[in-house]
């Protein structure tokens, strides 16, 4: 996407100029903001099409306000940097909102193939894409929302992305590999025990609301897959 839109909040001025030099020359436009109530402040101004957030700001956590600015807006395109690399805290800012996760130092062409996988998969995103409903479970991939009947589902973004792949298959089983692939656009990827807890959670959501239905049934040595039942007859 050209003369794309960048927030970059990140509190080390050096990095944070550096790369503002770097992503202006692949013609995107780079706001830069030191702290969390800058980077408020920008956000409040216009959206922009990526942001790369910080996790140690001096002002705030950077999942704070990953998690904020995601449930302000659900169609944020967020990466996070972080010199947190260990997988337990990837996984705890996926779990957040985030859409990827990059460990400080990183290489400059890594973070901008990145970024573009971001923008490729924000440009490729049609707002005219239906509403899944199944029985009393609605899914809308516009609007990132999950409700069984009237009430609201609070899901991660990975446990929506999960639930909307899987529901995109109804009846077919999904390899742990292949849902790896598809909530994480990165190198990084989750180790199937994550991808394991991440179903076990979502599918726990699902049968608070569903009266113990849990719509994800496993498939011994291959994955998961969603058990359909096709919308009762208004």
């Amino acid at each position: 996407m050209d003369h794309a839109s960048i927030l970059l909040v990140d509190d080390d001025i050096t990095l944070s100029g550096m790369l503002q030099v770097l992503l202006s020359r692949e013609g995107w436009s780079v706001q830069v903001a030191l702290t969390g109530a800058e980077g408020d402040s920008l956000m409040s101004q216009a959206c922009p099409d990526v942001i790369l957030l910080d996790v140690m700001l001096p002002d705030a956590n950077g999942l704070d306000l990953c998690r904020r600015w995601r449930a302000g807006n659900r169609q944020l395109a967020i990466l996070m940097l972080t010199a947190r690399g260990e997988p337990s805290e990837k996984v705890l800012g996926l779990d957040t909102g985030a859409d990827d996760y990059l460990a400080k130092p990183f290489d400059r062409r890594e973070l901008v193939a990145r970024i573009r996988a971001l923008l490729r998969r924000k440009a490729g995103e049609r707002p005219e894409s239906p509403v899944m409903r199944f029985d009393d479970l609605t899914i809308d991939p516009q609007l990132r929302e999950v409700r069984v009947r009237d009430q609201f589902i609070k899901l991660t973004s990975t446990e929506f992305k999960l639930l909307l792949e899987l529901a995109s298959h109804p009846g077919k089983s999904l390899t742990r590999e292949h849902l790896n692939a598809q909530v994480q656009i990165g190198n990084y990827r989750p180790l199937d025990r994550t991808v394991d807890a991440q179903v076990y959670r979502l599918r726990r959501k699902l049968m608070q609301h569903s009266s113990g239905r849990g719509w994800v049934d496993t498939v011994r040595g291959e994955g998961y897959v969603f058990i359909p039942r096709p919308a009762a007859p208004r």
